[in-house]
C-alpha cells in the first residue's frame, strides 16, 4: 500500500468532512484550516450552491406555471413562491 496521497482526493475528504453532520464542529474547523492551508478551500462555495440551487427551484416554479398537466392549486402555489421571491 503506499503512503502517497492523492491531493485531490484528500480535498474531497476534506470537504465530505466539513458538510457531514455528524462530523463535530471543532473537526470541521480543523478541517477548513487544512483545505485553507492547502489553498483548497473557498468560503463563499456554498453561498454560490446554494444561489445555483435557488434558480434552479424558482425555473421549476416557472416550468410549473406552463405546464397544462399541473394542477390549479400547483399553480397557485407556485405563482405565490414566484412572488415571494421577488420581493426578497
Amino acid at each position: 500500500m503506499s503512503s502517497h496521497k492523492d491531493q485531490s482526493n484528500v480535498v474531497r475528504g476534506l470537504k465530505a468532512a466539513i458538510h457531514n453532520p455528524r462530523v463535530s464542529e471543532e473537526a470541521k474547523q480543523r478541517d477548513i484550516e487544512r483545505l485553507q492551508a492547502m489553498g483548497e478551500y473557498e468560503a463563499d462555495t456554498t453561498t454560490q450552491e446554494d444561489s445555483e440551487h435557488h434558480h434552479r427551484v424558482m425555473g421549476g416554479y416557472k416550468a410549473t406555471l406552463s405546464n397544462p398537466r399541473t394542477s390549479e392549486a400547483a399553480k397557485e402555489h407556485a405563482q405565490q413562491m414566484l412572488g415571494e421571491a421577488e420581493q426578497a
